[in-house]
């Protein structure tokens, strides 16, 4: 039997938030946690996730790096910075460098960080659904363009 919950990897660099959001959603989401950026793209080649949610200041990177530095090899997950500081640069970065789809503020809350997974989660399912129709659009088209040859040499 396949887990069918939403996968999610939260990176922060302190335990006890680690802790805490694991114990919140386990329940609900297959959950993941990781201290640190480099034990997050170790975690990251053994398992695919649908959401990705990193606090922006850690010891050696930001979340905003980490989250750009992973773009290009998981494109499709949707990503999200936590932070427990106002930084306006930040968010310019996380936006423009990471792609993030929300940022969150320090201290999260519980419920409000359910409707924010759960609806990140649906914009991920809505971008591979288009990924299919798009496929078997084009597959459709190419048959097309097959028969219009065949019938043009007959």
């Amino acid at each position: 039997m396949t887990d069918s919950r939403i996968k999610i990897l939260y990176v922060d660099d302190e335990e006890n938030n680690l802790n805490s959001f694991k114990a919140a959603f386990r329940r609900e989401y297959d959950v993941s946690v990781a201290i640190s950026a480099t034990e997050a793209k170790e975690i990251l080649k053994e398992k695919k996730f649908e959401i990705i949610i990193t606090d922006q200041r850690m010891p050696g990177v930001t979340g905003v790096d980490f989250l750009a530095s992973i773009i290009n090899e998981y494109p499709e997950a949707i990503r999200m910075l936590l932070t427990g500081y106002a930084d306006i640069q930040a968010v310019i970065d996380a936006i423009n460098k990471g792609q993030i789809y929300q940022y969150i503020t320090k201290p999260w809350d519980e419920q409000q960080m359910r409707v924010i997974i759960n609806n990140a989660y649906e914009i991920f399912s809505l971008r591979q659904e288009n990924k299919e129709l798009l496929k078997s659009l084009i597959r459709a088209n190419e048959q097309l363009e097959f028969l219009l040859r065949q019938k043009l040499l007959s």
